[in-house]
């Protein structure tokens, strides 16, 4: 994505050389250090290597305990994150992730960590994409290039009921960033269910320079019947009326006419680079009575670009009798990301444990 800077490398650029420095902060590993990983003496697998000693699989994974917060990386100078790996046991929505630049003591990221890859109904479901991936079992990958100038802290906070346990490794470059580069952003919503005749926001108050380049959302129906004639909005810099108007939810995630396999008569998952349905929870006869979906759009080939300000909303709408549209009261999730200047514009307040909660 980005050039002889070695922020990054792509297939256009690969065999270029540079003067970047690799790292990688793991719990073999906390501090990134050059020549330092594998040299813990204590950790989690301490017993199972008790016979091989230090070097072999002392500490691959961490404990965070209920409502304590794990720091995951704290690096200092100027650089990216490259690749996050990680694999959380205990319940997604209350794994909560954080992400800081610079000095800000304001979050640029604050996800649950399932959904900021994707995952919305606490459910495995294989995505492919070119910046996201979750891949059996419960491996979560991000390629977001994330640059930032005077540091980056990236913490866990486990807000459930009972400990988890964190295996995870950050991959990063420290590097001179340009100053065209702009911060990484991605922030939460969920709401359940969503009020009559009130749209759904993705995205509200942000404030600075930047460009938007995509989202996912987990959406939960709860009328019979299709439920994507919503339109997308963006308003940018001022507008009262959006720049940009989609022409229904299928069509914005790339797909078209209801995600429907006319052979199977089915909803059809699918995967792409920069676009795609992921998952279709289906009733199951009992208690998993409703439909549920997970989709992603990604805008890297097409960025939504605004130099003040940037708004998005969804409309929920399914069908009424008499060929009507209908206003859904749907429960809503999902996570924008963006790229923009700081300072970050402080976020809404993440809903708490219960508001977040699957049902």
């Amino acid at each position: 994505m980005s050039d002889f800077n070695g922020l990054g490398l792509n297939l256009g650029n690969l065999s270029k050389l540079s003067k970047a420095q690799t790292r990688s902060i793991s719990p073999e590993n906390f501090n990134g250090e050059k020549g330092a990983g594998g040299m813990a003496t204590e950790g989690h697998s301490k017993e199972c290597a008790r016979d091989l000693g230090q070097g072999w699989k002392i500490s691959p994974c961490v404990k965070i305990k209920a409502g304590e917060t794990h720091t995951v990386a704290e690096i200092e100078g100027s650089g990216a994150i490259q690749q996050i790996w990680m694999t959380p046991t205990g319940t997604w929505r209350h794994s909560i992730m954080r992400i800081y630049w610079d000095d800000q003591e304001q979050p640029s990221v604050e996800c649950p960590v399932g959904d900021f890859f994707g995952i919305h109904w606490g459910k495995f479901a294989p995505l492919v994409s070119q910046p996201i991936c979750v891949n059996p079992g419960s491996a979560f990958n991000c390629y977001w290039e994330m640059p930032f100038r005077k540091k980056c802290r990236i913490t866990m906070t486990n807000i459930a009921a009972d400990d988890m346990v964190l295996f995870y490794q950050v991959n990063y470059t420290l590097t001179e960033v340009p100053e065209d580069c702009a911060y990484f952003h991605a922030q939460f919503r969920r709401t359940n269910p969503l009020p009559y005749k009130d749209v759904y926001t993705i995205l509200e108050g942000v404030e600075g320079r930047g460009h938007f380049v995509g989202t996912s959302m987990g959406w939960g129906v709860n009328n019979t019947g299709w439920w994507g004639e919503g339109e997308i909005k963006f308003y940018m810099d001022g507008d009262k009326w959006p720049t940009i108007c989609g022409t229904g939810t299928e069509d914005y995630f790339c797909g078209s006419y209801n995600f429907e396999n006319k052979e199977t008569k089915q909803y059809q998952e699918y995967c792409t680079p920069y676009a795609g349905m992921h998952q279709v929870i289906r009733p199951d006869g009992v208690y998993s009575s409703q439909m549920r979906f997970g989709m992603y759009r990604w805008h890297i080939m097409d960025p939504v670009r605004f130099e003040e300000d940037l708004r998005i909303t969804i409309q929920a709408l399914g069908w009424h009798s008499g060929h009507r549209f209908l206003p859904l009261q749907d429960d809503i999730s999902s996570v924008a990301f963006w790229y923009q200047t700081l300072p970050t514009a402080p976020f809404p307040a993440l809903p708490d444990h219960d508001y977040l909660e699957v049902i």
